[in-house]
């Protein structure tokens, strides 16, 4: 397939262009066990090389690390990326190993300044509510990102992991420029309404694990005996026990298709994902995370394959089959309050 530049979309209805698949940049830092940080950093490069510009971090990831380590990537580039982070994660103080969700507005001013710090910029293009702390209006939340925007530190909005009257409530205070959801061939609990109501207001979406945490690139046999201490998979519930075998096992048609096409079943999965934009009929921007050149290389020529309808009927019935749930702990995930 070719390696040349992939296209642009543009974020919302008056939010930045950017290619069309993002770089997760999460992994560099955090979750995925030990980095080579000369290979992640190169792998940074090579992606804008190839067209890549909105480049996806959080507060949350090593505890701002991971916005400091991409931060000379970020002001070395400025004028040609589009960096978005994200705030709504915390520390819990009695026990700092676990994570709580706050959107309180004073939580969030502190967050904002931080991440400006670590990033080294004067402005966030776009930035998320990481999730959604259901003890605070949503209205409120987002009226304090709007005045985040009203002062210059934040250009463009997002939303992560929303529901359809979440997103709703949310674009009548402040324009959202994009929802980023989990959305991929094992996760599909978002078309049934955000999808439809993203398309109705004009909002991207930006899948996020469009890869399954790796598992439809085929990486695993024995997830659960694979995968090292320090890797946060271990946590997941379909990456454990039974489950683990389980979704193993349905890769199958991918494979199939994969081998028919000249490809690896991770462009494969990526392309089902682009292919989201077509047939809902809004802009997609999948950010698959990647330490390696490679990877990168591997992930934007799928921006080029274009699966046929026999071909995504083959691999309509794997969401419906997947053991285990999105996350051990629902609050994680929009799908409980749809």
């Amino acid at each position: 397939m070719s390696e040349s530049k992939i296209e642009k979309v543009r974020l919302g209805t008056g939010g930045p262009e950017v290619g069309s698949q993002g770089l997760g940049c999460m992994g560099m830092s955090f979750a995925y066990g030990p980095t080579d940080l000369d290979e992640a950093r190169a792998t940074l490069e090579r992606a804008l090389e190839l067209g890549v510009t909105l480049y996806d971090t959080a507060d949350a990831y090593a505890a701002g690390e991971n916005e400091r380590f991409i931060a000379p990537f970020v002001r070395a580039h400025r004028d040609e990326i589009v960096v978005a982070t994200k705030f709504g994660l915390g520390i819990d103080p009695a026990d700092r190993t676990k994570r709580v969700i706050r959107n309180d507005p004073p939580y969030i001013r502190q967050c904002v300044e931080g991440s400006l710090e670590r990033l080294g910029v004067d402005e966030i293009d776009l930035y998320y509510m990481h999730r959604r702390d259901v003890n605070v209006p949503i209205e409120e939340t987002v009226g304090v990102m709007a005045e985040l925007v009203s002062e210059g530190k934040v250009k463009h909005l997002g939303l992560s992991e929303v529901t359809s009257g979440e997103l709703r409530a949310a674009q009548a205070v402040h324009p959202i420029a994009a929802v980023q959801s989990e959305w991929s061939l094992f996760s599909r609990d978002i078309e049934a309404k955000v999808v439809p109501a993203a398309v109705e207001l004009g909002v991207t979406l930006v899948p996020y694990s469009p890869l399954g945490r790796g598992f439809l690139t085929g990486a695993f046999v024995h997830a659960d005996r694979e995968l090292g201490d320090d890797d946060f998979r271990r946590q997941q519930p379909r990456f454990t026990g039974e489950n683990a075998a389980a979704n193993a096992a349905l890769l199958d048609p991918v494979r199939k298709i994969a081998e028919g096409r000249n490809a690896t079943l991770g462009q494969v999965a990526l392309a089902w994902v682009q292919q989201r934009a077509a047939i809902h009929g809004l802009p997609v921007v999948p950010i698959p995370g990647t330490r390696k050149r490679a990877r990168v290389e591997e992930n934007t020529a799928a921006t080029h394959l274009i699966l046929t309808e026999s071909e995504l009927q083959l691999l309509e019935p794997i969401a419906g089959q997947v053991a285990g749930g999105r996350y051990a702990d629902p609050a994680f995930s929009s799908a409980g309050r749809e």
